[in-house]
């Protein structure tokens, strides 16, 4: 395939990504994370203050943030933001519920507006893995790739959220190129610029910090590889280390420096001994970042520092999580691993299923056990770009599993385009090695077949992209009995169940009893009596507020309330994620309350909004 024609359909895949992402926001509401970093980037620009979010660095915030400036938004001058003393972190999502909900400001269209950036982010990212990916195995090739990238419900699940994962792996693979090519002809040109890529991506998510060690790894294999290897090694060492230095001097410092330019300095200092107070982290860390705080020339260091440290403390600590129907504060070693065979399209499996045998295949023709070291040098050498993406795989997993936030796959999303890329390559050397021409086409028709589940998969979701689960979950119906928060609810269907109110209460007042309409895809309903929906309990989960959306039909409910308190013929609705952590059993060592909801077995449930809010007609 020529070139021209290459670019013109990656092109138009890009173009159908860039459709599907806005198409499928028209209906949502914020997700829980998107509250306060809407928030916090408003801020960033119109205040240029970094007291709000400082446990995620500010790239993706900040292209969140950029267009809010031209809606002349109402700034709400909360004791949070007036005021002197430290306040508690959490308080980030009071001031992001502010400027959303309660200033005169119009939430949805700050929504539609500040996913805008995220948007452009990932699309920028599908345009970069197709120019290296058709670099290392060419056009078509790099077109599969680049199918399986605009189709892939995890990507467009997050990428349309002002939220930090797709960006990181965009911010992973970047960085990645540029230090391959550093690694290749390690000239400044090309020091310099792997410099900046890896500033930018620990702009992104402090989660890359993961990339220092990875470095480490591929160029010390890099320099063993070759010629005069400890001459080698130790010239690549010190431009290494000019690369980082660089990146963290000129690129982190200066972005964090405009970020903290009207933070008053005694007010950081507070704030950051407010929230290093909290942590778990040892006293002798929290002083270094207490000392560079008190440093005016390494004050903006001192902020990406304490945001960093509030990171690596969340992934130690971790957060309560429902999973498998159980409820734990600690992290399982199971968590990941399930949820990437079953939130990833299945047709995948089978796709990396095929590249593993035959890589398999090749090895056993080519009796790898003979001269084995030097054909593995040589072949490393000749394949670094993959080898390294591998090693990028193998560390992330590998810490992932160690650490304790198991909140959702989104987390390990980083690792997916390298995995992607390592399937398609596993693919082209597969299909360059059949000579026979009948055993040719089989396989590309069979990978053919496969790709359009891959694609039929992903359209059957839509736009219900985060809550995909494959055949082996039985798909996202029976979804929330696996996990739930950001893997299946993160609150984006409020608005949804504000339209199917809605629609019920127009069919009831017609002079016909009409079944109600299938508007999100929830569960076949029908409504059982004949009065309109006048009052809703709600037991909520997201970044929505109820009050504005459901209005006076809103009566908020909470697991700890008596539900004998509801009268007989009402409707209670319940977020995912709050009812599966009351109807599960406590692990290791959870010492609270898992069964509240138990008693939901004896009531009968009406409608599924999204997959994500169960109702029950309370008898």
């Amino acid at each position: 395939m020529k070139k021209t024609a290459a670019n013109f359909i990656a092109a138009i895949l890009i173009l159908i990504m860039a459709a599907l992402a806005l198409a499928s926001i028209k209906d949502d509401t914020l997700t829980f994370d998107e509250v306060a970093h809407i928030g916090a980037g408003y801020t960033y620009w119109h205040n240029r203050d970094y007291r709000l979010n400082p446990e995620h660095p500010p790239l993706v915030k900040d292209l969140a943030g950029l267009p809010l400036q031209f809606l002349g938004l109402n700034f709400p001058e909360t004791r949070f933001w007036t005021g002197a003393a430290p306040f508690p972190w959490w308080t980030q999502f009071d001031f992001g519920d502010q400027l959303l909900y309660h200033a005169g400001n119009d939430p949805d269209r700050i929504m539609f507006f500040s996913r805008i950036g995220p948007i452009l982010l990932m699309l920028a990212f599908g345009a970069f893995l197709f120019f290296w990916t058709r670099k290392l195995l060419g056009n078509g090739w790099a077109l599969f790739l680049l199918v399986m990238f605009v189709f892939c419900p995890n990507f467009m699940a997050h990428g349309r959220l002002v939220t930090t994962d797709v960006g990181a792996s965009f911010g992973a693979i970047f960085a990645t190129f540029f230090w391959i090519n550093f690694l290749k002809i390690p000239d400044w040109k090309n020091t310099l610029a792997a410099g900046a890529a890896f500033g930018l991506a620990m702009l992104i998510k402090f989660s890359l910090i993961l990339l220092v060690p990875f470095f480490i790894v591929i160029t010390a294999a890099y320099a063993l590889l070759g010629k005069d290897r400890i001459k080698s090694l130790l010239n690549y060492c010190w431009r290494a280390a000019v690369a980082a230095i660089f990146g963290a001097v000129f690129v982190i410092g200066p972005v964090y420096a405009l970020h903290i330019a009207q933070y008053p300095a005694d007010k950081q200092l507070s704030d950051t001994k407010e929230v290093l107070a909290t942590t778990s982290l040892p006293q002798w860390m929290q002083n270094i970042n207490i000392s560079m705080a008190q440093q005016p020339l390494l004050r903006p260091w001192a902020q990406y520092l304490l945001g960093l440290e509030m990171a690596t403390n969340r992934t130690g600590t971790g957060n309560t999580t429902y999973f498998d129907g159980a409820v734990s504060a600690k992290g399982r070693l199971d968590y990941f691993p399930t949820l990437y065979l079953v939130k990833i399209p299945l047709a995948f499996h089978i796709l990396t299923l095929i590249a593993l045998v035959c890589l398999a295949i090749r090895l056993f023709k080519n009796k790898f056990w003979q001269n084995t070291l030097p054909r593995l040098r040589k072949t490393l050498r000749n394949n670094f770009e993959f080898f390294a993406l591998a090693v990028f795989v193998a560390i992330y997993w590998a810490a992932s599993l160690l650490g304790s936030l198991n909140i959702g796959l989104r987390h390990i999303l980083p690792t997916f385009a390298p995995t992607f890329i390592l399937v398609v390559a596993g693919l082209a050397a597969c299909w360059r090695a059949i000579q026979n021409k009948k055993l040719r086409s089989g396989f590309i028709g069979a990978v053919a077949f496969l790709m359009g589940w891959f694609v039929a998969s992903s359209l059957s979701i839509f736009p219900h992209y985060l809550t995909y689960y494959n055949e082996i979950a039985d798909g996202p119906d029976n979804g929330y009995k696996i996990a739930v928060d950001s893997n299946l609810d993160w609150g984006q269907d409020l608005k949804r169940l504000a339209d199917f109110i809605e629609t019920h209460n127009g069919i009831v007042s017609s002079s016909l009893r009409l079944e109600l309409p299938k508007t999100t895809k929830e569960y076949a309903a029908l409504m059982n009596d004949n009065e309109a929906i006048d009052r809703i309990y709600l037991d909520y989960f997201g970044g929505g507020d109820p009050e504005y959306y459901l209005g006076d039909k809103y009566v908020k409910w909470t697991s700890d309330m008596n539900h004998s308190q509801i009268p007989g013929g009402s409707y209670l609705a319940i977020s995912a994620n709050q009812m599966m952590g009351q109807r599960a059993k406590a692990i290791n060592g959870y010492d609270q309350p898992t069964d509240k909801y138990d008693w939901l077995v004896d009531e009968q449930l009406v409608a599924k909004i999204g997959y994500s809010i169960f109702i029950y007609r309370i008898e």
